[in-house]
């Protein structure tokens, strides 16, 4: 079975709203595509070692390996080294028994090597770090995995890894505790985590025993808060639904999807609920409306951006709901993009171009990568993944 994701319209825009970017990554395309190949509408939704459902994270590890979170098949896939050609299987397997099963946990009761809609994967000092989303809990292997089945080494938001409910089965969360994270990175030596159901960012300084209390967030004004924008107006310390993290030019950058912009910090913030210094996506602090309140996109706006990563001295932002990723070389707030992917035109949108998938196009990016000039991105709506070179 197949299912289409593309539009049965496309609408008209208005004249003289096109303004070209420059390109991103290389015109040519991705030099791999993992889970998909040309004439597919979409992937079958069988699981297999080399199919996909939904990836939704993937990592590019400093040691040569690939990590894919398989989201809808509630697995990750590893490939020892980066591939070289279209399709080429997975060579590991976490959270389910073998390559042809799916179900959340494996179907089974929840454990050190089962996952529940996985959505972010980050390198941590060497091992990976995984948000397994609706087990409310970050899996952490102090090395990469080489094996199927391999079972994390310690679980943050849980006190043990059998255990799984949102803030651990409480009203208001603590230090301690997840609700739906999101994403998750290294940054400046330290583990930040999306905390996206309790709209706020974690940071743990040295993470290195299971359910193990954060050192700082950011978000709210303290660890026992969960409100959205932190209860009230929009504004530079509030978020909603925050989705991806990264270092970038000596800035702490975060994906606010829910608010429709992306957070910059000057540094590393030192104390909990600091505000940040620049926002991309919007005029100001104070205003969060999608497209900055216009159905077409510009170079200064986003539609729920999902991830960020640094690439090149650029900027990499995953704006998820238009189709399209944008790379930026300033961080003065309201300031325009100056690279695109994905679309003709800075005033374009669209799942694939309003058209059928092909192998440039994009539906819903939701997690990037980056080592080197390589650029991976989790094109989840295409039900695959995309190993792309910087443009030169």
């Amino acid at each position: 079975m197949k299912v289409s994701l593309a539009p049965s319209f496309r609408p008209v825009k208005a004249e003289g709203t096109q303004i070209a970017g420059a390109p991103l990554l290389e015109e040519g395309g991705p030099r791999v595509v993992l889970g998909w190949s040309p004439g597919d509408i979409a992937t079958p939704l069988s699981p297999a070692a080399a199919s996909l459902f939904g990836p939704r994270g993937v990592c590019l590890h400093p040691d040569g390996t690939l990590w894919v979170a398989d989201t809808g098949h509630h697995r990750l896939l590893g490939w020892r080294k980066i591939p070289q050609s279209d399709n080429e299987p997975a060579d590991i397997l976490i959270g389910q028994p073998s390559f042809s099963r799916e179900g959340r946990n494996a179907k089974g009761p929840p454990g050190p090597a089962t996952l529940n809609v996985p959505t972010g994967l980050c390198s941590w000092r060497g091992g990976l770090a995984v948000a397994d989303a609706w087990n409310h809990r970050v899996l952490i292997w102090r090395e990469v995995p080489t094996g199927n089945g391999q079972p994390a080494d310690l679980v943050l938001g849980q006190e043990d890894s059998e255990s799984v409910l949102a803030n651990r089965g409480a009203d208001r969360p603590t230090s301690a505790s997840l609700h739906w994270p999101y994403g998750v990175a290294e940054v400046a030596g330290r583990l930040v985590v999306c905390d996206s159901g309790n709209r706020r960012l974690l940071v743990w300084s040295d993470p290195s025993e299971t359910g193990q209390p954060a050192d700082l967030v950011l978000g709210q004004h303290d660890f026992s808060t969960r409100d959205e924008n932190a209860g009230g107006e929009v504004t530079a310390m509030s978020m909603r639904w925050p989705h991806g993290a990264c270092w970038w030019n000596g800035h702490l950058a975060l994906a606010d999807s829910g608010n429709n912009r992306v957070m910059l910090w000057r540094g590393f913030p030192e104390h909990n609920g600091a505000p940040c210094d620049a926002i991309l996506g919007q005029r100001d602090a104070a205003h969060c409306d999608h497209n900055m309140s216009s159905y077409y996109p510009s170079a200064a706006s986003v539609n729920m951006p999902y991830a960020t990563v640094e690439a090149g001295g650029q900027l990499i932002v995953a704006d998820t709901a238009n189709s399209r990723l944008l790379g930026w070389a300033d961080s003065a707030t309201g300031i325009a993009a100056n690279r695109l992917c994905g679309q003709p035109d800075f005033a374009s949108k669209g799942d694939n171009r309003w058209g059928m998938p092909e192998r440039d196009s994009l539906c819903w990016p939701y997690g990037l990568s980056a080592l080197g000039d390589l650029v991976a991105v989790a094109d989840s709506g295409n039900n695959r993944v995309l190993l792309w070179n910087l443009a030169r």
